[in-house]
């Protein structure tokens, strides 16, 4: 095997700042994994990241991405999880294995591969073995690095928290990564989706995979369209993934006793809704920090049960991570993927 390999890093906050590098490979100690990286899929935080909009506890110089898949290359020494050319993924959470988060209430952590730990865009990387699962074998590499973020976001609030079940009614708000791992899972269980997008064609894209009813929100008040269709009665859970002042709207759509996710913090402003409506539905309200290793490994075992297909809106090679990160900014149907190997 080659000595060194390519990554990309940052010495400082700033995508101008974001360069291709060479570095030597590391080499897996006790209890770590060394892996090649395939795979992976860019997320939303990602470029909020790089360009400091979530303050600056990276440590530098710094590697961004949380979400890879790739095959275990070398173990070190005690490494019992993982052998010699297992398929594997990152997840995201990195000591989060199942349970309550264990955080503190005035200061909560963000311990986070791709934040407070080093990121997987590179040709390599080593980790913890606890911080992997096995792939899916019914997905490529690419299809299975986005399970790691968005894929286990919408599975944890539906599925692990939510107790989704066939006949209840969702809303999913976007075409983005979540939005159609939220809309997929959903059918797969067998409720109503309901999504909202301000393109036409994109809802025409989400009734292929599916939607039950397309809203497009610029066209007058997307609530009062979705009392129409529902007869009042309102969406058992709404999954936003917006935040800020877009909440308002989704405590107007969600159904008495019903269930709001509040995955997205798109909308920077604080979120806040009528206190008034929040009493007399008295919904669940639910942050959703993406979900533990034990949640990420339920879910693809049900990807490879159900042959969930994971959106890819467009993939791009691993010197193309700027071009990559421009699309993003203009929003992707579903996910980005970097092919790395």
């Amino acid at each position: 095997m080659k000595s060194t390999m390519k990554r990309w890093a940052l010495n400082e906050i700033g995508r101008q700042n974001l360069k291709l590098t060479e570095a030597e490979i590391p080499t897996p100690g006790p209890n770590e994994v060394l892996v090649r990286v395939n795979a992976v899929s860019l997320n939303f935080r990602d470029k909020v990241i790089i360009e400091g909009g979530m303050g600056n506890g990276m440590p530098m110089p710094f590697t961004p991405g949380s979400d890879m898949a790739g095959v275990v290359e070398a173990v070190g020494p005690g490494t019992t999880r993982f052998s010699l050319g297992d398929r594997v993924i990152s997840s995201f959470n990195a000591d989060w294995i199942d349970g309550k988060l264990n955080n503190n209430a005035k200061n909560p952590h963000y311990n986070t591969v791709g934040y407070a730990f080093q990121g997987v865009l590179a040709e390599y990387v080593v980790m913890s073995e606890e911080w992997l699962v096995k792939a899916p074998q019914t997905l490529t590499d690419a299809e299975a690095s986005t399970l790691v973020c968005a894929g286990l976001t919408a599975w944890f609030a539906l599925i692990e928290r939510g107790g989704l079940r066939a006949g209840e009614t969702v809303l999913v708000q976007g075409t983005g990564g979540v939005a159609l791992f939220a809309l997929q899972i959903a059918k797969a269980v067998g409720a109503d989706v309901f999504v909202t997008s301000s393109s036409d064609e994109k809802l025409a894209a989400a009734a292929v995979l599916g939607a039950d009813h397309g809203i497009n929100r610029k066209k007058g008040d997307w609530v009062e369209t979705l009392y129409r269709l529902t007869n009042d009665r309102g969406i058992d859970h709404v999954v936003d993934t917006v935040g800020g002042r877009n909440f308002a709207d989704s405590v107007r759509a969600v159904a008495s006793h019903g269930r709001i996710s509040l995955i997205g913090m798109m909308d920077t402003h604080d979120t806040s809704a009528p206190g008034a409506m929040l009493l007399l539905k008295s919904p669940t309200i639910q942050g959703i920090g993406v979900g533990h290793r034990r949640a990420l490994e339920d879910f693809v075992r049900a990807v490879d049960s159900v042959k969930l297909k994971p959106v890819i809106d467009k993939s791009y090679s691993f010197s193309e991570l700027p071009e990559a990160l421009e699309h993003l900014d203009q929003g992707a149907f579903g996910k980005i993927v970097i092919n790395v190997g």
